[in-house]
């Protein structure tokens, strides 16, 4: 592991008060809020050593951590832009135009799902249902849900993040 590799002491203060949430030996259980708190301070996305890191801190074996880190899609496991667009592609947003709004996305954006545009600034992650069935078709932008999509939406979207003025927590 990368002697770099570390959380600020105010987060690793936090990751010691979520393992506390659990008894003595259950320290795994505290292995998804960790991970997010990870991927937050380690730019977005657990590349390996940082998951060895969360492993030493819960005492558990890298490949527990790896098994869980590439089973969900919250995580990235590879670098990702400041805005990730997470597009619901099952049935109910199907229905209602999703596809047309991630191949406008991918026509104006220029990248394909999963890849990144060259600035680093969007990229693009077509999801499974994202719960919001009744307001399709929608996307997750960090913490928040942008439903009833429509082209002109999510090109108002795109120009408030390029001015920085969408909040992502």
């Amino acid at each position: 592991m990368s002697e770099t590799i570390a959380f600020k002491p105010e987060s690793l203060a936090q990751v010691h008060k979520i393992i506390a949430r659990y008894p003595e030996g259950r320290q795994k259980s505290a292995l998804l809020p960790v991970l997010h708190l990870a991927q937050k301070e380690f730019g977005g996305w657990l590349d390996v050593p940082v998951m060895d890191y969360v492993a030493e801190l819960l005492s558990i074996q890298p490949i527990e951590v790896y098994e869980v880190a590439t089973f969900y899609t919250m995580f990235n496991m590879k670098p990702v832009g400041k805005y990730v667009l997470e597009v619901c592609r099952t049935g109910p947003c199907m229905v209602c135009g999703s596809e047309k709004i991630l191949d406008h996305i991918r026509t104006k954006l220029n990248i394909k799902d999963g890849e990144t545009t060259e600035d680093g600034m969007f990229t693009l992650k077509p999801a499974e249902c994202l719960g919001a069935c009744g307001y399709a078709p929608m996307m997750q932008l960090g913490k928040f849900f942008h439903e009833n999509l429509t082209i002109e939406k999510v090109d108002e979207i795109l120009e408030l993040c390029r001015q920085g003025q969408l909040a992502l927590d």
